[in-house]
């Protein structure tokens, strides 16, 4: 799916979706596509990898998207789809049902979700069904979308007490992963060295970063990491809920080169 090792992702998250708290219906379905296009179009000039759409600002989470989360996210990456020159995914917090629908929708190469475990979160007791989300996918075709496997859910803590390597080598033997994804404790925070360096021991698929990756520690990371998923550190000042800042990934795809 990727041409070059070591990939990139680059997040583009969307700005609050009409049904959620911090929605502006002043602004509008025409500023939300605005937004993104500028940040497809900031990331792939800054020489990204890969892209990925997600509802990052719909804060307050919730653990089923409603049916204007999927409809807008639908709208919006359609409409921008012919803008996109690299493979790209979705993400929709926290619903692995509407990114399998949204990506087979808008021929995304991959999503990405909490599919597996169980957790007390910011959103309440939280509950997994990688075997329904499965039949789902195969009920629509979708057998191109790869399915990245976050292990260690953001805001939450999982009630699996195995270490974590252990629960990567079990989700790949038994939920069909096809990418590992490893996180800090939320999003911006990266895990640690060594506990990348376990869980990639455990597996023979590839393992990513899913969060914290930035300039400074990308090149420990990636010494590791098959790949990672960028966001907060693409973002003027670095911060997860402003525009790309097409210098940041300049500069981050430059020591990623090197890195090559």
């Amino acid at each position: 799916m990727f041409e070059r090792k070591k990939t990139i992702i680059g997040m583009v998250h969307l700005p609050p979706l009409p049904g959620t708290p911090l929605y502006d219906d002043s602004l509008g379905i025409d500023y939300i596509y605005s937004r993104i296009e500028a940040d497809v179009i900031n990331l792939q000039e800054g020489g990204i990898d890969s892209i990925m759409f997600c509802n990052e600002n719909d804060r307050p989470y919730k653990l089923d998207a409603n049916y204007a989360t999927v409809a807008t996210m639908g709208y919006v990456i359609g409409k921008v789809s012919h803008l996109v020159k690299v493979p790209f995914g979705i993400d929709v917090l926290w619903d692995p049902f509407a990114a399998i629908s949204l990506a087979k929708a808008t021929k995304a190469s991959f999503i990405r979700e909490i599919l597996t475990g169980v957790y007390v979160s910011d959103m309440g007791f939280w509950n997994t069904n990688v075997g329904e989300v499965y039949r789902y996918k195969k009920l629509l075709d979708a057998k191109d979308v790869k399915v990245f496997f976050n292990i260690s859910a953001e805001f939450a803590y999982s009630l699996d007490r195995r270490p974590l390597d252990e629960i990567a080598k079990s989700v790949a033997f038994s939920s069909l992963a096809d990418v590992i994804l490893v996180s800090g404790p939320m999003t911006g925070k990266p895990p640690t060295k060594e506990t990348l360096e376990k869980v990639k021991e455990s597996v023979d698929i590839p393992v990513f970063v899913n969060t914290g990756v930035n300039e400074n520690n990308v090149e420990e990371l990636l010494s590791v990491a098959d790949g990672a998923i960028v966001g907060t550190a693409l973002k003027k000042d670095g911060f997860t809920f402003n525009p790309i800042d097409v210098d940041r990934v300049k500069r981050l795809m430059e020591k990623v080169n090197k890195l090559r």
